[in-house]
């Protein structure tokens, strides 16, 4: 049976994550209190910011970036899009 987490992000219940997905307090946090659909959209917007920024995941400041937005996404009330950024036509 999955395990069940009530989503801060969605305000429902969810299928929590399998695992902590990021190190320190901030992986914790999210592990119990964010539900996978929710995570999901992270992922599809911190693509876009690593791409649109040219950001390297190995790089400690562009984490912490990513961290910051991480947490402003999930718990504080959204993150913008990159400045200058132009959703593809589809």
């Amino acid at each position: 049976m999955a395990r069940m987490v009530f989503c801060e992000v969605d305000q429902i219940e969810a299928e929590g994550l399998d695992f902590a997905p990021w190190p320190g307090e901030a992986g914790k946090r999210v592990f119990a209190h964010v539900g996978k659909p929710a995570w999901q959209r992270w992922l599809v917007h911190q693509t876009m910011l690593i791409n649109e920024n040219r950001l390297s995941p190995l790089n400690p400041e562009h984490r912490r970036f990513l961290e910051a937005e991480m947490l402003k996404f999930l718990f504080g009330g959204g993150a913008e899009k990159p400045s200058g950024y132009v959703p593809e036509a589809g």
